[in-house]
C-alpha cells in the first residue's frame, strides 16, 4: 500500500503579498501580518475544482442542485458531517444556511431577547459578539475566562452571581476564541444544566470545531441531550477550517423545531437571505471531499503551535502563553514586559508585526495580543525572531 501524495498548501510571502486580501494589504510592506483569522494556505483541490466548474461553465444564474434549493446541499452536508465526526444527530431541516456568520450572530440575539435583556458573554471573546450585544441594545454580562495556571476556565459560581431575572442568552464560544480552550464534557453539562434552570437560550459558536489538537475532543453543545438541544442555536461554517472566509457561506442550526419556529416569528426566513452559489459549492466540497487537506493542515498547525510555545518559552519567557487546545490562534499575555504602550502597538512599532489587539477582545486586555500562527514555517520563524529581538531590546 502506497502512502498518499503530500499535500502542498504553504504559500510564500511573495505569493501572499500578491493577493488582494485584507490580511496582506492592510499594513506597509515591511509589516508581517498575524492578525485576522485567515490562514496563509492555498485551498484544498476539491474546493478549487468546485469553483472552477462554476466559472468554466459561466454558471451564474439562480442555482438548483439535485432538483432542490442549493442551500439544502449545505444543510445535508453539515448534518452528515456532524454525525460522522461527532455523533451528533441533526435533522437537515433544522439547518438554516446564511451568507455570513456575523449575521448568524445578530439574528438569534434579536430573536430570543429584547432591548435591556442580559446576554452573558465569555471574555475575552470574538469582537463581533460584543458589537452585536451593544448595537441591539442588550446588556453585556461579562463572564471572565480566568487563567488557572494551566489553561483558561470560567467559574460557574461567578456565572450564577452574574445572571438576573432579565438574562435571556448565554453566548458560548467552543472552541473558544481567542484562548483556544476546548471545553470538556463536564464543563458543558454544567453549563447546560444552568441554562435549563435559568431558562437561557445558548448561542454556541462552534466555527473552530474542526481545528482541535490531539488530546482534546470537540463536543457539540446540542449533542448533550434533547433538553439542552431544545435551547441551543449552533453557529458553524467551513470558512475557518478550510480557509474560505471570502466565499460567504455559514449556517445557523436549531436544536428543536420549536426553537426554530420561535426564531422565525421574529426573523422571517427571507430576511436572512442565502449564501451565494460559489460559497455553497465550495462548502459542500470542503465538507465532503476536503478532509485529507485538513488533516495535512492540522499536522502543520500542530508543529507551528509547538514552535511558538517552544521558542517563546525559551527566548521570551516574559510572554506567557498556554498552547491552545484548538484553533490556530495564540492568546499571549505580555504584562510582564512592562510596556509603556499597548502590546499591539509595541510589536507593530518595534517588531513590525501586525497582531490582533487584545483590547478588541476585552477592553481590559491591552497588554495581550492574539497571534495567528497559521502560516508557513519560514514566515513563522521570521515573526518569532522579530518578537524575541523586540522583547530583548525592551529589556535594555
Amino acid at each position: 500500500m502506497t502512502s498518499p501524495e503530500p499535500i502542498d498548501f504553504e504559500l510564500s510571502q511573495a505569493a501572499l503579498r500578491a493577493r488582494r486580501n485584507a490580511k496582506w494589504n492592510q499594513y506597509d510592506a515591511d509589516v508581517i501580518p498575524a492578525f485576522v483569522a485567515d490562514m496563509d494556505f492555498a485551498v484544498a483541490a476539491p474546493i478549487q475544482a468546485a469553483i472552477e466548474r462554476i466559472v468554466g461553465d459561466r454558471d451564474y444564474g439562480y442555482p438548483l442542485r439535485n432538483g432542490d434549493r442549493a442551500d439544502r446541499l449545505v444543510a445535508n452536508a453539515f448534518s452528515t458531517r456532524m454525525k460522522s465526526r461527532f455523533g451528533w444527530e441533526l435533522s437537515p431541516g433544522l439547518v438554516l444556511p446564511v451568507a455570513d456568520l456575523v449575521q448568524g450572530t445578530y439574528a438569534p440575539i434579536l430573536a430570543f431577547s429584547d432591548p435591556g435583556d442580559g446576554v452573558v458573554l465569555q471574555v475575552p471573546n470574538y469582537p463581533p459578539f460584543r458589537d452585536a450585544i451593544a448595537t441591539t441594545e442588550r446588556r453585556l454580562l461579562a463572564l471572565p475566562m480566568r487563567d488557572d495556571g494551566a489553561r483558561h476556565v470560567f467559574d460557574m459560581a461567578e456565572l450564577a452571581r452574574l445572571v438576573d431575572r432579565r438574562t435571556r442568552i448565554f453566548v458560548l464560544c467552543n472552541p473558544q476564541n481567542p484562548t483556544g480552550r476546548v471545553f470538556a464534557r463536564d464543563e458543558l453539562l454544567a453549563l447546560g444544566q444552568f441554562a435549563i434552570e435559568h431558562d437561557l437560550v445558548v448561542i454556541s459558536d462552534e466555527i473552530h470545531s474542526d481545528l482541535v489538537y490531539p488530546g482534546h475532543q470537540h463536543i457539540p453543545f446540542a449533542s448533550l441531550g434533547p433538553e439542552i438541544a431544545a435551547r441551543t442555536v449552533t453557529l458553524n461554517s467551513a470558512t475557518k477550517s478550510f480557509n474560505i472566509p471570502g466565499l460567504r457561506c455559514a449556517l445557523v442550526a436549531f436544536g428543536s423545531e420549536r426553537l426554530r419556529d420561535r426564531f422565525h416569528k421574529r426573523i422571517p426566513a427571507k430576511l436572512t437571505g442565502s449564501a451565494n452559489i460559489v460559497g455553497v459549492d465550495a462548502t459542500v466540497a470542503a465538507w465532503t471531499q476536503g478532509q485529507p487537506w485538513l488533516d495535512a493542515v492540522m499536522d502543520h498547525l500542530l508543529k507551528a503551535r509547538n514552535r511558538v510555545r517552544d521558542v517563546l518559552g525559551a527566548e521570551a519567557p516574559e510572554i506567557r502563553f498556554h498552547a491552545p487546545e484548538a484553533t490556530y490562534l495564540g492568546w499571549l499575555d505580555c504584562r510582564d514586559l512592562k510596556l509603556s504602550s499597548s502590546a499591539f502597538k509595541f510589536f507593530l512599532d518595534k517588531a513590525r508585526i501586525g497582531f490582533s489587539a487584545g483590547e478588541t477582545f476585552d477592553p481590559g486586555c491591552a497588554q495581550f495580543i492574539r497571534f495567528n500562527f497559521a502560516t508557513s514555517m519560514p514566515i513563522l520563524d521570521e515573526i518569532l525572531g522579530r518578537m524575541v529581538a523586540a522583547t530583548r531590546q525592551n529589556d535594555r
